[in-house]
């Protein structure tokens, strides 16, 4: 199967990114160490024959016409074990243990599962660095700092585990097909494990209606008083919203909530919203 016949298909969100400038920055972004990459949806190769210049690399590739273009284009790297390439659902490999070393996660994701992946990532022990193309909106998303409107559960979930940033912005022309939308290529780097699932069940409360205060958000879930007096115990204003309040405070909130609770106050139960 030759490169040329190869058609985007949208169930698979494929806009194989073309230039080579931002390519180019991607590999230039990198963290330096002795990492392994995971690539998820290699695509034509295009990332790839960057990556395997300077790594060993794990590719996750879902569709079957790809991985066959994939493994006849890069034979010489397959036979050499620069590239292993996974073809299939790489969803469902990371239902166990997706690699048993430390890695990277370097690619240009596919829009659809784009979040869900890094999710994931940031999950994953053993994933160290995180350093992908997704659409402009998700990236800020995970960047954003406190006070700006984008800021939420994305981007404390991401402070939490260390720090992130976008190295450079994506027009449409740079992808074939072209998205009718930006992109942006950011990075993560961890230094420490993805907080529990309690902490993030509190967010997704939190930022329920992102324009309400926060008190009001988290009352679906807490009783008030407790939250009145966890409020006072940080200063906090009773009208502040969501994004106005640093991931340090969240985590704090959460500390005082939790031990409110085991003082022997309850969560309302109440899920209206």
């Amino acid at each position: 199967m030759k490169k040329e016949s190869i058609v985007a298909k949208k169930k698979f969100g494929q806009n194989f990114l073309k230039d080579e400038n931002v390519l180019r920055k991607i590999v230039e972004a990198m963290p330096k160490n002795d990492n392994k990459i995971v690539e998820i949806g290699p695509g034509l190769g295009d990332l790839t024959k960057f990556l395997v210049d300077v790594k060993s690399v794990e590719a996750f590739e879902v569709d079957t016409d790809l991985c066959k273009l994939l493994q006849s284009t890069f034979k010489k790297e397959i036979a050499t074990k620069r590239l292993h390439i996974h073809c299939g659902d790489v969803l469902k490999a990371w239902q166990s243990e997706l690699v048993d070393e430390p890695y990277d996660l370097v690619a240009n994701l596919p829009y659809y599962i784009a979040t869900n992946i890094i999710l994931k990532a940031l999950a994953d022990p053993m994933c160290k660095n995180i350093l992908v193309m997704v659409q402009l909106e998700v990236a800020e998303k995970f960047c954003a700092k406190v006070g700006e409107k984008v800021f939420g559960s994305l981007g404390i979930i991401t402070q939490s585990v260390g720090s992130s940033h976008i190295v450079v912005k994506v027009p449409p022309s740079a992808f074939d097909p072209q998205p009718k939308i930006d992109s942006a290529v950011f990075l993560i780097q961890k230094d420490k494990d993805r907080s529990d699932k309690s902490f993030e069940d509190m967010l997704r409360v939190a930022f329920t209606q992102p324009r309400k205060t926060l008190m009001k958000n988290l009352s679906q879930k807490y009783e008030k008083n407790l939250l009145q007096e966890v409020f006072a115990a940080q200063e906090l204003v009773s009208t502040i919203r969501p994004h106005q309040v640093s991931t340090s405070d969240y985590h704090q909130l959460y500390k005082l909530i939790n031990k409110g609770s085991l003082d022997g106050r309850r969560e309302t139960g109440n899920t209206k919203k």
